[in-house]
């Protein structure tokens, strides 16, 4: 690390990162905000029924839409979102120019919509970044179909989708034997999961701080609990609508979904339920981690304080004696003694000892 990188470090404010702030709060909805359009689109599509599968990846759009009612359950998911290729293909399959603006945005609030043909929601995918200590997002639009799903995302490095794609794999597996709504409701509950993950990573990086704080409280301390703040923030925002969505499914009077699909959305709703309560639960916790810190610096103010007023107190009668003797007065008793000096510094000495006897006994320190 050069030595520029260290000036940071002189200004306090730099630990509380306000730069994180901004990017947590910069959301306007008023604004419409400019998406910077990906360089590559991967569109990776899984075609199946329950005794076969077919795997194919694209780098464009047009040969996604025969897949389109060819008798198939398919799954298209598409990597890198660009304007004219979402276009083409909802145009394609019929989706509302309402729901094409909705994939197309940035920053929006996770949501469910019903319009005809397909049942639309919006998510964010969570990831905990362990270099940062920070929650990264990416949104995910996904469309439930008659026989498909297509799935929009922003990063075509990641997603938490893997075990979808090997199950997948397997021959008579319950997402082959079932239909597009099963395959959204595995999407909707593997994106759900994933929260658990990051949350534990909070978690853990909350009790590492309590110790941190019991042992020593300082200005990082509370610059830590700042910045988990700032990521519950991230989380709250992300996770607490999703009931809402989980909540749109299990009402919807929909022919695109199942009864029996229904139940499983009801499993995600008390998924769902639960992870909001974890959040509540840890945003208490922070709460109680600035309770724990301002009570320690307290304590060392009033470690201190009790040193000083101590030393005062031991010094008092010092500088009382020697006041006393240091009067401009022509008759002060033992002042022309020849052991005057003497008796005056025992007592000096003496007085704070037994002083100290006194506060040992009465258990002042």
């Amino acid at each position: 690390m050069t030595g520029s990188k260290y000036l940071k470090f002189l200004n306090p404010l730099a630990l509380f990162n306000t730069k994180r702030t901004r990017d947590i709060f910069k959301v306007n909805p008023t604004i419409t905000p400019e998406r910077q359009e990906a360089d590559t689109i991967v569109a990776n599509i899984f075609d199946y029924t329950a005794t076969e599968i077919h795997e194919f990846t694209y780098n464009a759009i047009e040969p996604c839409t025969r897949f389109n009612n060819n008798g198939h359950i398919s799954w298209i998911n598409i990597d890198g979102i660009r304007k004219k290729e979402v276009e083409s293909i909802c145009t394609h399959f019929g989706i509302h120019y309402l729901i094409i603006e909705d994939i197309l945005s940035v920053g929006q609030r996770p949501k469910m919509d019903e319009l005809n043909p397909v049942l639309y929601c919006l998510m964010n995918m969570l990831y905990f970044n362990e270099q940062t200590g920070t929650v990264e997002t990416e949104q995910i639009s996904i469309l439930l179909g008659r026989d498909y799903v297509i799935s929009f995302q922003e990063d075509a490095s990641r997603d938490v989708f893997d075990p979808i794609r090997e199950k997948l794999k397997i021959a008579e597996s319950k997402l082959r034997l079932s239909g597009a709504d099963y395959l959204c409701y595995a999407m909707i509950d593997m994106i759900v999961d994933n929260y658990y993950l990051v949350m534990d990573k909070i978690g853990d990086r909350i009790e590492m701080l309590e110790e941190r704080i019991i042992r020593s409280s300082n200005k990082r301390s509370l610059a830590e609990i700042n910045a988990l703040r700032k990521e519950l923030i991230v989380l709250k925002r992300n996770v607490s609508p999703v009931r809402d969505i989980v909540n749109g499914f299990v009402r919807t009077d929909s022919d695109l979904l199942d009864e029996r699909t229904r139940k499983y959305f009801k499993d995600i709703y008390d998924h769902i339920v639960q992870a909001n309560d974890l959040v509540e639960s840890h945003r208490d916790m922070m709460i109680n981690l600035h309770d724990l810190y301002v009570s320690n610096v307290n304590l060392k103010l009033n470690e201190v304080m009790k040193v000083m007023t101590i030393v005062t107190c031991l010094l008092a009668p010092a500088t009382v004696i020697g006041g006393i003797f240091g009067m401009n007065f022509d008759v002060i008793p033992y002042a022309h003694e020849s052991n005057g000096f003497y008796i005056a510094t025992s007592l000096m000495i003496l007085v704070p000892i037994i002083m100290v006897f006194i506060f040992r006994k009465r258990g002042w320190f």
